[in-house]
């Protein structure tokens, strides 16, 4: 029987880092049912109180010491949290003495600092990606010229989101190029994207996903039919074998794994932060 076990991503913060850390973590454990949650600006002593209030009533409901993944910065909010007497773990103070040793300073405890925008140029640059992105949508515009990466695929193979999440993270230009019945009736991409052949990386699906895909966006059309998806997969995939264009499918991966094989397939170096 499968256990269940409440789970606590605490911060002082927006509890992004909390909560990505600490689902990390989990994701070992596939044999328990975690039901968590995110408790993003505990910055003050009277709110963790508020917060061990309801993690104890929680933990009383699924009758299981429940898990607080904590990363607020104040060792007294950190006290108070322990007093619910849930398994702390605490993702940021194991590293701190040996980086004060390190670097012969000590920390300042700086609250959000890992989600503010520290610096505006870095910020500007992923905004103006994310304007690039929307722009350069499904083909609306095919002037690439300041584009940094160009996806390829057939409609709905998951090219929008994997532009977003470039742009947003690391400031990509992306656009993304949508392959037409017409696009897919030759073994060559497109002319209009041929000046840009380097900045091409390509995308593909498993047919049967695309056409449950499809078939949520248009139930029971031609365009979500299995044929129509193994026959145009089948072509894409053909015209890229034929091109030498980096391929990946998006069939198995999350955007996080899409985005970074991206990258690092077009040796493109950008920071996150």
């Amino acid at each position: 029987m499968t256990q269940t076990r409440a789970v606590f991503y605490v911060s002082d913060g927006t509890g992004i880092t909390t909560e990505t850390l600490g689902h990390t973590l989990l994701t070992q454990f596939p044999n328990t049912k975690f039901v968590s949650e995110r408790i993003p600006f505990v910055d003050s002593e009277q709110r963790a109180r508020e917060v061990v209030e309801e993690i104890k009533k929680v933990g009383a409901e699924h009758e299981t010491r429940p898990i607080v993944v904590n990363t607020c910065m104040d060792p007294a909010i950190g006290e108070i949290l322990a007093s619910s007497g849930a398994l702390m773990l605490d993702i940021i103070e194991p590293f701190m003495k040996p980086l004060e040793d390190e670097l012969q300073q000590p920390r300042e405890r700086r609250v959000g600092a890992a989600h503010s925008i520290v610096d505006f140029d870095k910020y500007h640059q992923r905004i103006n990606a994310m304007n690039f992105a929307l722009t350069y949508d499904d083909g609306q515009q095919i002037n690439y010229d300041d584009a940094d990466v160009i996806l390829v695929a057939v409609s709905r193979a998951g090219k929008t989101p994997t532009c977003v999440y470039l742009a947003l993270h690391y400031g990509i230009r992306a656009a993304n190029y949508p392959l037409t019945e017409e696009d897919l009736e030759h073994d060559r991409i497109p002319d209009r994207l041929r000046k840009y052949r380097d900045k091409l990386f390509a995308l593909t699906i498993d047919p049967v996903r695309l056409s449950q895909i499809r078939q949520e966006r248009r139930p029971d059309s031609r365009y979500a039919d299995i044929k129509t998806c193994r026959s145009e997969v089948a072509a894409a995939e053909a015209m890229f074998r034929a091109e030498r264009i980096p391929t990946l499918s998006t069939t198995h991966k999350s955007i996080e794994e899409l985005a970074s094989k991206v990258l690092s397939t077009l040796n493109i170096n950008r920071e996150m932060f």
